[in-house]
């Protein structure tokens, strides 16, 4: 695991997976705060799915107070890929409001797949205080959590369309496009919304869905 050659990381994680031991779990959760190449955290996850969850979810829990952000941004991937409810206490504000972006984008990734049931429209407004935020692909992570949600999300759109922030109401209006077409491609949303700006709101009425 801490072989200077990503290739040698990779086969040792995939070893791991193909032979999943509990006594590795710490060895991978702590490679997965440190280790610098993508595919090689990626199959750590992979490796850490394939232990039981009863041991590795309160280990990825634990992660989420790291000082360290890819740490928390590990675990909060690796509990979404898990899926255990026994997660979702773990997913707080704070984790959604995380300063570090791909924290953030983790996090909100992850809470979709984890809400219980009832409690989805709370989430989405949580979601939604983030509008405007960050570049593309922060926002395209934003607008993809809260389509996953579907129509609960709604009345936090129309209450971000009307924001006096013209950043926010563009985000809100391509999450909604989104919404209604989740084929269409995040800058044809994007562009659409600032068309709809431009033209003013009635013309934004008869391009609603």
């Amino acid at each position: 695991m801490a072989a200077e050659n990503s290739s040698t990381r990779l086969a040792a994680a995939l070893a791991v997976g193909t032979r999943p031991e509990p006594d590795f779990v710490d060895v991978l959760v702590e490679r997965c705060a440190i280790e610098p190449d993508f595919f090689v955290r990626d199959m750590l996850t992979w490796a850490l799915t394939r232990l039981p969850a009863q041991i590795t979810v309160p280990r990825l829990r634990a992660e989420l107070c790291c000082d360290r952000a890819q740490a928390r941004s590990q675990a909060l991937h690796t509990l979404s890929k898990i899926g255990d409810a026994n997660a979702w206490p773990s997913i707080t504000r704070s984790l959604l409001h995380d300063a570090d972006d791909q924290v953030a984008r983790s996090a909100w990734r992850a809470a979709v797949v984890l809400v219980p049931d009832g409690e989805q429209a709370e989430l989405a407004e949580q979601l939604a205080t983030q509008f405007g935020r960050g570049d593309r692909e922060v926002r395209l992570s934003l607008s993809r959590a809260l389509v996953t949600l579907g129509a609960v999300v709604e009345p936090v759109l129309r209450t971000a369309m009307a924001s006096h922030d013209p950043t926010v109401r563009a985000h809100a209006s391509a999450t909604e496009r989104l919404l209604c077409d989740p084929d269409a491609g995040f800058d044809l949303a994007v562009d659409a919304a600032r068309r709809v700006r431009a033209l003013g709101p009635d013309r934004e009425e008869e391009t609603a869905c």
